[in-house]
């Protein structure tokens, strides 16, 4: 603090011709600048600090708990939506994306740079686009990470929260999930041995086949559009949000996504699994069955009534309302 008073006081002096001058404390007026002292006064700009972040966690020579600690400050800083989108400005898509297909690559360090993709992603529609534009496509990387042969539970679950991130309100994304196989990854991760892994899973297709309701989002972000659902019936009231871009507002159907898992939950079996492997109904059901007007086969059913009727208030995530909703509709 004492150098900023200094240069304040040496470089606010001039004489009257313009010359400069000794200052009344005698300190000699500097001609240098040091742009230390301006980043002293503003601040390093966040595009500097994301580059020197990332430039220490790519190198190997430093401990990885250092390199994990500089993924968690990258993290931090694209937390803020301008950040995460100049990331493709700044090329730094592709080496994020290198930490998951590198084979040295400890967990830890993989489950940092799943977190990084993840909070990037999250509602920015400019980010989503650039990280799923890499080539080769990166959704099969990250689908990897469902395996039963990654071992980390830790790693596992992170993986669905970048999963989550690209996925939601992204039509897109949902055709890339299509192509590379990802139901059928969903599907066996739904009878994961984590529990924690399995109800993130369910959240997310919670999430995915919940229709839109612009009544609840006032008109200044709302800009309404509409996709047919799987039934032909009511169709979706899809929203723009306050942070989406021009190819969102002009196609507001490209935020729309539960006609395609629904659509997904025939074609894979998804909703048996969900029936058969969870520990308990949970909310995506309802949504199904209450939201959609879903239908259950017999014996799923019956397994649900059953569930019910032996341990009918040990429901995860469903209050009593959605309970007897669902009741309601399984004594059809």
């Amino acid at each position: 603090m004492e150098s900023l008073l200094h240069w304040g006081i040496a470089n606010s002096s001039a004489n009257a011709d313009g010359g400069a001058s000794t200052s009344a404390s005698g300190i000699t007026p500097r001609q240098d600048f040091d742009p230390a002292i301006l980043d002293h006064i503003l601040g390093r700009p966040d595009a500097e600090l994301m580059k020197e972040a990332l430039a220490k966690a790519q190198d190997k020579s430093l401990h990885d708990d250092a390199r994990v600690q500089a993924l968690d400050d990258l993290e931090m800083l694209v937390e803020h939506i301008d950040n995460a989108s100049d990331l493709e400005r700044l090329q730094m898509w592709a080496p994020i994306h290198a930490f998951l297909t590198t084979p040295d690559t400890s967990d830890e360090l993989k489950t940092q740079a799943l977190w990084v993709i993840g909070t990037a992603v999250q509602n920015n529609p400019t980010a989503q686009r650039a990280y799923l534009s890499l080539q080769p496509p990166p959704l099969p990387v990250v689908l990897s990470f469902l395996q039963p042969s990654v071992r980390s539970p830790v790693l596992r679950s992170k993986a669905v929260y970048t999963l989550s991130s690209l996925l939601k309100h992204n039509r897109a994304a949902m055709s890339a999930l299509d192509e590379a196989g990802g139901w059928s990854v969903l599907r066996a991760a739904l009878q994961d041995s984590n529990i924690a892994v399995r109800r993130k899973l369910t959240f997310l297709l919670n999430t995915l086949i919940m229709p839109y309701n612009t009544d609840t989002l006032s008109s200044s972000t709302t800009l309404a559009g509409t996709v047919p659902n799987i039934h032909g019936g009511v169709a979706e009231q899809v929203p723009v949000h306050a942070n989406s871009h021009a190819a969102m507002i002009a196609e507001p159907g490209s935020a729309a996504t539960a006609w395609a898992t629904l659509d997904a939950f025939r074609k894979h079996e998804i909703l048996l699994v969900l029936v058969r492997e969870l520990a308990s109904p949970t909310p995506v059901l309802h949504t199904y069955a209450v939201t959609h007007a879903g239908e259950f086969e017999e014996k799923d059913g019956k397994a649900l009534r059953e569930y019910f009727e032996a341990r009918g208030a040990e429901t995860y995530g469903l209050d009593e309302g959605e309970k007897q909703d669902l009741v309601r509709i399984l004594a059809k």
